[in-house]
């Protein structure tokens, strides 16, 4: 009776497993079904590891630093692109901002507060929040989110596309993101990023 449990113990390990995980990329931990190689992980959630720095490669192959990771949630935040403070422009803004592909299981989560810069006043006739009190002004205010531009914010939302933060030239030419904005918080407090959430293997 002990061998036949201690084998049952052994198989169920064997498939919970190491042999699936990825090996850690720098010190983040890459948890499946995240893959950043052919032989680990599943194929369809592909990072890549470059110089021990966890990236996500946007449709346009474009690559943003991976944040965190929460396994428990399939959630894991990257890093805005850099803002060119003289220009007011993304550094994605040649790929027209960031897009996922349409067959990837990831998508942008509705936790994320998009803020948009360097805006044509066509936006205005849009729903977003372009006020006064549109959390984008807070971070301009601080010379952080393009001074003296026009800019708006929204709430990602079931009603927007969920694998596209849109920008060009002739519209808004920057952005950033906000994860669980909070109105009372101040901007040192705020967790710049955006959230992408996966949908579990079949």
């Amino acid at each position: 009776m002990v061998p036949l449990i201690l084998s049952i113990l052994l198989s169920l390990t064997s498939y919970a497993s190491p042999l699936n995980a990825c090996p850690k990329c720098g010190t983040t931990q890459v948890p499946y079904p995240l893959s950043t190689t052919p032989d680990c992980g599943n194929p369809n959630y592909k990072l890549s590891c470059n110089n021990h720095t966890l990236l996500f490669s946007s449709a346009g192959n474009f690559t943003y630093k991976v944040l965190t990771i929460s396994p428990n949630t399939n959630t894991l935040i990257i890093q805005p692109p850099i803002i060119d403070q003289s220009t007011c422009q993304s550094s994605d803004l040649g790929l027209n901002g960031f897009r996922i592909e349409d067959d990837s299981p990831f998508n942008i989560s509705k936790s994320n507060t998009v803020m948009l810069f360097n805006c044509s006043e066509n936006i205005l006739l849009s729903p977003l929040n372009c006020s006064s009190i549109s959390p984008c002004r807070l971070l301009a205010e601080q010379g952080i989110g393009c001074r003296n531009r026009l800019c708006c914010s929204y709430l990602k939302d079931s009603s927007m596309t969920s694998r596209q933060i849109r920008l060009r030239i002739g519209g808004c030419s920057a952005y950033t993101c906000v994860v669980d904005f909070k109105p009372r918080q101040t901007v040192d407090a705020w967790n710049f990023g955006i959230e992408l959430q996966w949908l579990p293997p079949n």
